[in-house]
């Protein structure tokens, strides 16, 4: 089994792509508001929210475990509605030597569907694939289009 490997998974959502990308672009502080028993905090270190290059902090619980997460917002492309966040510190990087999460959300007529990569390179080879971490994006995201949804 080889150590680099990538995850994804696409979710139908009803919020429009316009309103789910500008949440995870522009307003990741808000998610903490949206799924609290997910996303306790989310704090900017550098940079302006929505600017490619911004440095963010997650304080996250995933199956009852509490984590920290900081990560450089490498790319925000609007056009394309695509984020991509790199991970600099925290709990996932004692277990993997690089870890990314890209987040693309694309419109289809009246749908809109989401699109959750990771890309990871774990520290040894018994270090496990990362399912629940995208099993959590994407109840997280669902969370975010219940809200944008009746927003």
């Amino acid at each position: 089994m080889g150590l680099v490997g990538k995850l994804q998974a696409e979710t139908l959502i009803v919020a429009p792509a316009d309103k789910f990308h500008e949440m995870f672009s522009c307003r990741p502080h808000h998610i903490s508001n949206v799924c609290p028993e997910k996303i306790q905090k989310v704090n900017l270190h550098e940079g302006e929210w929505g600017t490619s290059g911004y440095v963010i902090e997650w304080n996250y619980n995933i199956d009852g475990n509490d984590h920290v997460a900081k990560q450089i917002v490498e790319i925000t492309d609007g056009e394309n509605k695509s984020i991509t966040y790199k991970f600099i510190e925290g709990d996932l990087l004692k277990k993997y030597k690089s870890f990314i999460i890209v987040v693309q959300t694309i419109p289809k007529g009246d749908a809109t569907w989401v699109h959750w990569t990771l890309e990871y390179e774990k520290l040894n080879k018994d270090i496990p694939t990362p399912i629940k971490e995208l099993e959590f994006l994407v109840l997280v995201g669902e969370g975010v289009d219940d809200h944008l949804v009746q927003a």
